[in-house]
């Protein structure tokens, strides 16, 4: 059963919200503020949050980057009244899976919150993959693929979710080139909205974070109608 903690200081639609959960058959639970939710996460992760962002002095966006920074695999939801797209842009630098904007009818939030299940989810049976290696060194840059975690020169490199994924997906390959469409299915996941051009961007950003000439990169290179590789 897929547990959900839901993130609302808004008791009525919190009630509302777990009722409909628990009628579908999620274990819930329901904290009201910022600091309950970083605490409820700590002692027993849930497989999902459902999270608003105005919470008060702990934020959602602080609740979503505490999380982010020690726990990449339960899922987030983002579920807040504010359609600018500076939030929307943000929860998900920060690490959400999506974002929906109040108000929001149930059936398509509950579509929403299982697919994202269904996506991010363990195959039943199957063992949550490891890395044969976990650590990985390019020129100066070192990645901690279990931490989550990028130096070069010895200072920690911000890097969103994704970015992430894609540089030690491409580090696994151990020099091998791999193809955009292969990327997408295994970064992305065929997600909808993702294009051979989106694959691009991300390895820009890359090469903007990691390399001393983006245009002429030493590491993050480009295989000409084949794809990318790095080398070391």
């Amino acid at each position: 059963m897929h547990s959900v903690l839901v993130v609302e200081d808004d008791d009525t639609l919190a009630f509302a919200l777990c009722e409909s959960l628990r009628i579908e058959g999620y274990a819930v639970e329901s904290v009201n503020d910022g600091r309950s939710a970083l605490a409820r996460l700590a002692s027993s992760p849930a497989s999902l949050v459902l999270l608003d962002l105005g919470l008060g002095s702990v934020s959602g966006f602080d609740v979503l980057r505490a999380l982010r920074a020690t726990n990449a695999t339960t899922a987030v939801v983002v579920l807040s009244g504010r359609d600018q797209e500076v939030d929307k842009v943000q929860s998900f630098r920060l690490g959400a899976d999506d974002y929906v904007v109040k108000p929001v009818g149930p059936l398509e939030l509950l579509a929403r919150i299982e697919a994202i299940l269904r996506r991010t989810a363990p195959r039943s049976g199957a063992p949550t993959p490891v890395p044969a290696v976990s650590r990985f060194c390019f020129g100066d840059v070192e990645v901690d693929a279990l931490r989550r975690t990028v130096f070069r020169r010895g200072q920690l490199v911000d890097m969103r979710p994704r970015e992430f994924d894609l540089l030690v997906h491409l580090l696994e390959m151990d020099g091998r080139v791999v193809s955009r469409n292969t990327l997408i299915q295994k970064v992305w996941r065929y997600a909808p909205d993702v294009a051979s051009r989106t694959v691009d961007q991300h390895i820009n950003r890359l090469r903007q974070r990691l390399e001393d000439d983006c245009a002429n990169p030493r590491h993050i290179l480009t295989v000409r109608r084949a794809g990318y590789r790095v080398a070391v």
